[in-house]
């Protein structure tokens, strides 16, 4: 697996990237089933806590885990373990369909500037949306750890939202023509 180290206020040391490689190629064991994209590692430190990021496309689905500690490399250790565990929970579903996922969205973060009175976009996220099933949509919002997610659905062609409601179950909005 190819990995992307970068890192926000720390230096990244030739010591601590290739214990990020050593840590994320236990994710090897499952390349038999799983095409693994290049991985995006982001390690940050921000007054005492150390954080790290990663995501990794993974058959058409993004694994992303994050993890603080006071230590960078348990926050490795635990963001490695977070993934796997996530792996292992959607192994038995992805399986049991029977198909490759097809659907890749890309999640791209800008900052945007404006004016100071306003209220402010912190985030703008952009990302392809290629037509999946409302199943496929709960999988990948449960695999990125959000409580919703925005999809082209294959059925209808037109933009969905499936979200996660507070009884645990799901909701799905459709726009009406």
């Amino acid at each position: 697996m190819d990995v992307q180290v970068r890192g926000r206020n720390i230096q990244v040391t030739p010591a601590l990237k290739d214990y990020v490689e050593k840590r994320l190629s236990k994710m090897d064991k499952f390349a038999d089933n799983y095409h693994f994209g290049e991985a995006q590692v982001t390690m940050k430190v921000e007054k005492e806590s150390h954080r790290v990021e990663v995501t990794i496309p993974v058959n058409g689905m993004i694994l992303r885990g994050e993890e603080t500690t006071g230590d960078m490399y348990s926050s490795i250790d635990l963001v490695v373990e977070k993934l796997e565990k996530q792996i292992n929970r959607f192994k038995g579903k992805l399986s049991r369909r029977g198909r490759a996922l097809n659907g890749v969205p890309y999640v791209s973060e800008t900052q945007a500037a404006v004016d100071d009175d306003a209220p402010k976009i912190l985030r703008n996220k952009r990302f392809n949306m290629k037509p999946m099933s409302v199943e496929e949509a709960v999988l990948q919002m449960n695999l990125l750890g959000h409580s919703f997610f925005v999809f082209s659905n294959a059925d209808s062609d037109r933009a969905n939202v499936v979200y996660k409601r507070k009884d645990g179950n799901y909701g799905l909005i459709e726009p009406e023509a």
